[in-house]
């Protein structure tokens, strides 16, 4: 049984449903059935990272042929939208942060993907956009999200909701994160 199966076979929906399912020989009571919130299987930063990992590994043999890491992945993405990029802008978009993106970005030039220069207005500022090559490789990615929905097996309408509530999910804890004025 798959990680995700073995989330899915105990997840908060199930246990919630199975509840409100149960009731009493006499009279159709509700039973009142104990709910433990620390339960590996009804937490939701548990499930998010099974769900990530899980995702992935999905994505790991498709970019591989590719010479790209998952992470890269994204840089390429971000910059194939808006190229040229500075880093603070990838970061801000990836939302990850300098020390992260720096081995990443050496990496995708060393390969030839993108060049680092800095900007003419401020030294300070790294800007990275695509090679040839970079750009020639969109093309070869456009088969990366078709090949994801296929192995995956779940409707686009499905993936699509998903991709709302996690949306939602990552504005309201940006917003815990963010502080207050």
């Amino acid at each position: 049984m798959t990680e995700m199966a073995k989330v899915e076979e105990h997840s908060i929906d199930g246990q919630i449903s199975a509840q409100g399912s149960s009731s009493a020989a006499s009279g159709g009571d509700q039973i009142a059935t104990p709910v433990d919130p620390l339960a590996l299987e009804r937490q939701v930063c548990f499930a998010l990272v099974v769900a990530a990992r899980s995702v992935l590994s999905v994505y790991r043999p498709l970019l591989e042929p590719m010479g790209l890491t998952h992470p890269q992945y994204l840089v390429m993405l971000a910059l194939w939208e808006h190229s040229p990029l500075s880093v603070g802008e990838i970061g801000a978009l990836l939302q990850l942060d300098s020390p992260t993106l720096s081995p990443l970005l050496k990496r995708l030039a060393t390969a030839g993907l993108v060049t680092r220069t800095r900007s003419d207005d401020d030294e300070r500022r790294l800007v990275i956009e695509l090679t040839q090559k970079g750009r020639e490789l969109r093309e070869r990615a456009t088969l990366i999200p078709p090949a994801v929905v296929a192995r995956l097996g779940i409707e686009i309408s499905e993936l699509e909701l998903l991709h709302t509530a996690l949306t939602k999910v990552i504005k309201a804890a940006l917003e815990v994160d963010a502080p207050t004025q």
